[in-house]
């Protein structure tokens, strides 16, 4: 979390050094004006405490750093910074290859506690070779940023060195490449483009009088993204719900390849090491005005874990595919609005040890196990999510009314048995009486269940299942279903029409 933060901020230096160019020959004034004036509508302040031109060159010296945001202070001194003409009309940029920051975390209070004392990191930021260069006319700026290696060190945690605490956290990225474009005044178009080779964490920590230690260490491959947006006027990223409303977006995409992690800790009483691996990865992140979208997931993913806690020799799970998806409205209309929600989990394998503990005649199949949940449909809002006020009155109340829900995709497998369904559904949101306080429905959903009976037979001879209880779940299965071509297959036909439920055909409300 540390080094994403500073990250963030590193990114947003990055934005705003690109939006330097102001003119076709560039100058190294025009770049460190507009960084500071754009760093201002990302809540930074720039300062240096000396300048000096040389030639073709502007020397800034001491360059500090200050950024606030959401209980986070983090505060920064570059000794050295180097803006070169070049003969081209762009400004080559350089800079110290390690500088101290610091970062002050506030710590929420428990109820009816004093707030504790904020934790105080102190960072060392190395990016030793690093050269950017900014370019652009009146209308465009460029920035294309190329540095060897990067990392965020731990240096210290509120006062006492990190060599003391014989601590070591740090994060570091590889063959870093990026290139960034701004277009407009008032309101900018912003695009960025990013490559890493490699990015590593690294997490160490003994206890020498106790005898404990933690090490942690991750690393991911092929590293890619892109993202692109509109920033409107001095409002920048200091009120993000003004910047929005007043037309502001953003939209980004990030991706891995490769990744490995592996830790192990020990204490007096306890220890335990594992690893974990995945094929690749996602991120996708976009918001405006009318809606935000969140999605992500990965491939290929196996986890190893051992301890003394646990009752076997080790825990081994693995997945084929994992992912979720929303998209959500999240401003005030009279029209209803989209929105979506995906979770998926694909073939779910775990050990055999687990499988024993509850089934060790093996007689359930332990075949992979699969959860797939892909719905869509309309809502409208009667509040504006992005003004707290208003959400905040809203207590228990629903923020809005659902007006149509289509289920695109119900797939869960496992143990043999698969249910699988779809189907469709619209609102009456003036009728909440008809089932007690539910906007009635109209709709119908489509099941299909192979295996169901063949599980409970054989979750009843393992003993998980009583009897009573597997002759009560066949009842329901008659009530709500009814036999299809097929070994052990049941379809459902669950509709409400007419203000009332039926299951095929059968009214049952």
């Amino acid at each position: 979390m540390t080094y994403f933060r500073t990250l963030a901020g590193s990114t947003a230096l990055v934005t705003v050094v690109a939006a330097g160019a102001a003119s076709a020959d560039v100058t190294p004034e025009q770049v460190w004006q507009n960084w500071q004036e754009l760093g201002a509508s990302f809540g930074q302040t720039l300062t240096a405490s000396n300048q000096s031109r040389s030639g073709d060159t502007l020397k800034l010296e001491d360059v500090r750093i200050h950024f606030a945001q959401e209980g986070t202070l983090v505060e920064g001194v570059i000794p050295e910074m180097n803006l070169t003409q070049r003969g081209d009309g762009t400004v080559e940029i350089t800079m110290s290859p390690e500088f101290p920051m610091e970062m002050t975390i506030e710590n929420p209070p428990e109820e009816g506690k004093p707030a504790p004392a904020p934790t105080k990191l102190d960072l060392s930021l190395r990016q030793p070779g690093l050269v950017m260069v900014a370019g652009g006319d009146d209308s465009m700026s460029t920035l294309d940023l190329d540095a060897p290696s990067t990392m965020v060190a731990v240096t210290g945690v509120d006062g006492v060195a990190a060599e003391t605490m014989n601590l070591v956290a740090e994060v570091s990225l590889s063959d870093v490449a990026g290139k960034y474009r701004t277009e407009g005044t008032d309101t900018r178009a912003i695009t960025n483009d990013f490559t890493a080779s490699v990015a590593e964490m690294t997490f160490a920590m003994t206890d020498p009088e106790q005898g404990g230690r933690v090490n942690l260490r991750a690393s991911a491959t092929d590293l890619k993204g892109t993202s692109s947006g509109t920033m409107v006027g001095p409002l920048g990223m200091t009120d993000i719900a003004a910047a929005l409303r007043a037309g502001a977006a953003s939209n980004g995409q990030f991706t891995y390849g490769p990744a490995t992690m592996e830790f192990d800790f020990e204490d007096a009483t306890d220890k335990a090491k594992g690893s974990a691996s995945a094929a690749s990865g996602h991120l996708n992140v976009a918001m405006n005005g009318d809606r935000l979208a969140y999605g992500g997931g990965n491939k290929g993913v196996s986890l190893t874990v051992s301890g003394s806690q646990i009752p076997f020799p080790q825990f081994n799970m693995s997945y084929a595919e994992a992912a979720f998806d929303l998209l959500a409205p999240v401003v005030k209309s009279e029209v209803a609005q989209d929105f979506r929600l995906l979770t998926k989990l694909v073939d779910l394998k775990i050990s055999d040890e687990i499988w024993s503990m509850f089934d060790p005649q093996a007689q359930l199949p332990r075949d992979p196990a699969t959860l797939v949940i892909d719905t869509k449909g309309k809502a409208k809002l009667d509040v504006d999510l992005l003004d707290p006020t208003a959400v905040e009155k809203l207590g228990d109340t629903a923020p809005g009314q659902l007006e149509a829900l289509e289920v695109d995709e119900l797939k869960l497998t496992i143990a043999g048995a698969a249910l699988t369904g779809r189907g469709g559904f619209t609102f009456d949101n003036s009728d909440t009486t008809t089932f007690d306080g539910m906007p009635a429905p109209s709709g119908r959903l489509d099941l299909k269940l192979v295996g169901g009976n063949g599980l409970i037979d054989k979750l009843v001879a393992i003993g998980i299942v009583p009897q009573d209880q597997a002759m009560a779940a066949r009842m329901m299965l008659g009530m709500f279903a009814r036999p299809a071509d097929g070994e052990d297959t049941m379809t459902s036909t669950l509709e409400f029409k007419d203000k009332g439920f039926f299951a095929n055909g059968q009214r049952l409300q």
